[in-house]
This record gives C-alpha cells, structure tokens and sequence, in this order.
C-alpha cells in the first residue's frame, strides 16, 4: 500500500434485487455484471485491493462463487443491515480509505474511481469524497470515498435509512465531516446506465454492443448518448428508488 495509505474499493452486491432479481450475476459480454464491476475497480489507479461485500443469505452463495472467480476478495454480512455488511468488509480487510460502488453499474469508469483516491491521498483529512454529492455525471457513475474511521462510526451510530444507504449519514452531516464532491462539464445528469430494470438492461446492453467489451470512459459512453437519442428514450422514464424506499 503506497504511502501507507490503504484504499479498498468495496463493491456491494446482492442476488435479492427486487425490480431486476438476480442482475448482478447476467451475463454482459462474456462476463458478468459483477464482473464488469471488478474489473473496473481494480484497474482504477490508487486502489489497492477490490472487496465483494455480499450477504450471508444461501441465494448469494453464487454472488460470492462469482467475486472470487473474478479475483476479488469476498466479505459476507447481513442482508439488510448494508453498513454493517460495510463494517465486515473494514474488519476482515482494513484499510484506511474505503471507496464504495454498487454492482448494478458495471459501466464505472476506473479513471474516475481512482481521481476519488487521488483526491484523497493529497488530502487525507478529507472524510468523504465522491461524484454524487453534486450530481454531474450519468447515475450509474457513482463512486464514493469515505475515511475508514468515518465509516466505523456510520457502523455504529446509523439508524433507520441511513443503515441501508451507507453513507447518508454523513453527506447529510456537512457540519461534522469534510466532504467533498467530483463534478464535470457539461453536466450529464439527465442521463441514466444504471442497472434497476429491463429497461436499463436494454439500454447497458445497447451502450456495449457499441464500445466493446472494456471499462469505457464516461467521455466515451456520455457521447454514445448524446448521439443516440433512440437509446436515451429506453430507460428515460425509470424513477431512481428515493431515500427510504
């Protein structure tokens, strides 16, 4: 670990979809969506070990024969407790900085995973980083960074919501943590390559047809859309689930 700065990309993944059951694990150009998602963490710069934290429940058995097939490191919690699932992944593979990704967006750019690590290792006081806290890019870019000690609090104090969600606690908390947020030009938040529905497969599917089987950039994939309205229009009426739901 460089500087001794650890930086741990943690991917939460889970079978129990409710709106797209068993999306993780579809195959996408000869790998899986979980794949794809590992495959981009571990070629971001500044990370230094991938962690698949999936549940303990039997149906995610297969979620965590499929991390570690890919090369990933594998931590398993409860199902719905996800920041506890968070603190199991820290306990069983420590780092100093944790970058939390989902497994529903297997379109993440490594690039901007690891400018999150950049961002941090020059200014390690900083407790959360991330290209969501104002939200420029296509959902479905969402990369997060939070300082270890940070995420053990959420572990223990975050109720309710917040206990789901992972980090809400503390972007909703400006006052008590150092945050801070990645954000492009032009914005490109009107668009969605986020994994929720069959709508949004269509969409995911289109998107790596066209650029390949290969972590593209978010340059590469925003322009693809920009130029094809027809694609935009395929999931352009999905609503992302709200805070609580």
């Amino acid at each position: 670990m460089r500087d001794g700065l650890g930086v741990n990309a943690v991917i939460q993944a889970r079978s129990s979809s409710t709106r797209l059951p068993g999306k993780v694990l579809r195959p996408l150009a000869g790998r899986s969506v979980l794949g794809w998602v590992v495959r981009a963490a571990a070629a971001a710069p500044g990370v230094d070990r991938v962690v698949v934290a999936t549940s303990d429940a039997a149906d995610d058995d297969a979620v965590a024969a499929e991390a570690s097939r890919c090369g990933a490191l594998v931590a398993r919690g409860p199902l719905d407790d996800v920041v506890a699932r968070f603190g199991v992944a820290l306990e069983q593979h420590p780092a100093d900085a944790v970058i939390r990704l989902t497994a529903d967006c297997p379109l993440l750019d490594p690039a901007l995973i690891g400018r999150l690590a950049a961002v941090w290792r020059a200014e390690p006081a900083l407790d959360y980083v991330s290209t969501t806290l104002v939200r420029t890019l296509p959902r479905g870019f969402d990369a997060e960074l939070v300082r270890a000690a940070v995420l053990a609090e959420q572990v223990a104090e975050a109720e309710g919501p917040d206990r789901e969600h992972v980090t809400s606690g503390i972007y909703r908390q400006p006052l008590r943590y150092a945050c801070t947020g990645v954000v492009v030009t032009p914005p490109a938040d009107d668009l969605r390559v986020t994994l929720d529905t069959p709508e949004d497969w269509e969409l995911i599917a289109a998107v790596v047809d066209a650029l390949g089987d290969r972590p593209a950039s978010w340059q590469a994939v925003v322009a693809l859309l920009r130029s094809r309205s027809d694609l935009v229009a395929l999931n352009a009426h999905v609503e992302q689930k709200k805070l609580g739901q």
